[in-house]
């Protein structure tokens, strides 16, 4: 099919994984991502191995990555927006793209920008290989585009690779078919009684990810030293009535019982401890693997209420266990908050864009289950219809394909 092309919106594994598939059929893709980096969530993921594979799901990811840039049929078009989409006998996807401040062929990844820049988040770095560049301009806080006051990153440059004065663009995308891939959003648990962003030694899932990644274990950041006891507090933002969020994330179960194994593995001395409400099962070897983690890992099913820091920079954490109903104080030197998925607010820019069904949750229906797909091209992969880990979503992603080609083939 060389003259069929397809856009997929979204550059996580979902989206990653259908242009995979499609290009195999000699299909043209254009991956539209929204920001400056491929990957999704998924990408930034530590691997969770220790004397062995447990099946995280974090090197697949890479893979994908790997060979989506790799390859000649697929064109990933990062830091671009959707401004509209029409449709006569095929679509065209107009996308605004954000000014190409740094060039991908002359960078080479040293670093110099981000030692240099004096505004803390103005300059943030990939976490891929095949992030490229590996560097990219946050505009919302570099002091450049409000008033050219700094230019310090530009002139520090040792390979001229960074040009401030870059202009937006505009690209027309065509297309005979859409993959909508957007994903999800992480939930804020700002307004949880936790303490996130009050005290520095609360932290999401996700941030702990980017520590563990970077450090190879738990590091505090208040002061920089090994965290010895460490609670994570399941289902934030998930399974929660009061916020009407009543579906279950399906992944931070695995995400925290695997990263869990990994700490104890590196930091054998830790104490680590898990408040959960229930244990989401996942994969074939859940049984075997959740007894070995039992004999390192602290199961709590317990209710947590408010978090306070000591004088000593310590986190007291109030719980109420399941079985007593006893209400009791402990202190930890860190708690991580698995946050729950939720619907993105791209995905709802661009379902309304495409006329596609929102369910009760949030979560884009996808359009073949509401029989509309093959009435008018769109197609949906992965955790923009609802939560799914790794696995599931390149399994959507694969039915997705399938039903495109049909689509294109009819």
């Amino acid at each position: 099919m060389t003259d069929k092309t397809v856009v997929v919106i979204g550059s996580g594994v979902a989206g990653l994984s259908a242009a995979l598939e499609l290009a195999q059929f000699d299909i043209a893709v254009e991956i539209i991502e929204k920001s400056d980096f491929t990957g999704g969530h998924a990408i930034r993921l530590a691997c969770k191995a220790t004397d062995r594979c447990v099946k995280c799901g974090a090197c697949i990811v890479e893979e994908k990555l790997d060979q989506a840039v790799r390859n000649s049929r697929i064109r990933i078009l990062t830091g671009s927006r959707i401004e509209s989409i029409s449709k006569t006998e095929r679509y065209a996807i107009c996308l605004n793209q954000k000014p190409k401040y740094i060039d991908a062929q002359k960078c080479t990844a040293c670093g110099v920008c981000l030692q240099q820049c004096p505004q803390a988040g103005a300059i943030i770095q990939g976490v891929s290989r095949n992030h490229s560049p590996f560097f990219a301009i946050n505009e919302k806080e570099c002091l450049y585009p409000a008033d050219q006051s700094c230019s310090i990153c530009q002139e520090a440059c040792p390979e001229k690779a960074i040009a401030l004065d870059a202009r937006a663009g505009q690209i027309v995308c065509e297309a005979d078919a859409i993959v909508l891939a957007t994903g999800f959003s992480l939930f804020n648990p700002q307004n949880k009684p936790y303490g996130y962003g009050v005290f520095k030694n609360v932290l999401t899932n996700m941030e702990l990810e980017d520590i563990v990644r970077r450090q190879g274990q738990v590091i505090r950041p208040s002061d920089g030293q090994p965290a010895r006891k460490i609670a994570f507090i399941q289902c934030v933002g998930s399974r929660d009535a009061k916020l009407n969020h009543l579906w279950c994330s399906k992944i931070c179960c695995g995400s925290t019982l695997r990263m869990a194994g990994l700490i104890y593995a590196r930091q054998p001395e830790s104490e680590i401890s898990c408040l959960y409400i229930d244990v989401q099962s996942f994969g074939r070897d859940f049984v075997p693997f959740y007894r070995r983690i039992q004999e390192k890992v602290r199961m709590m099913r317990a209710i947590p209420g408010d978090i306070f820091e000591t004088p000593e920079g310590q986190l007291r954490v109030t719980y109420i266990t399941d079985d007593t109903h006893e209400t009791i104080e402990e202190t930890f030197d860190c708690v991580v908050l698995s946050v729950g998925l939720q619907p993105c607010k791209e995905s709802l820019e661009v379902a309304g864009q495409l006329n596609l069904k929102v369910g009760g949750s949030g979560f884009v229906t996808p359009s073949e289950i509401a029989g509309e797909a093959f009435n008018n091209g769109v197609f949906s992969a992965g955790a923009v219809g609802g939560p799914m880990g790794i696995a599931e979503s390149i399994a959507s992603a694969g039915e997705a394909s399938l039903k495109i080609l049909k689509y294109l083939e009819a």
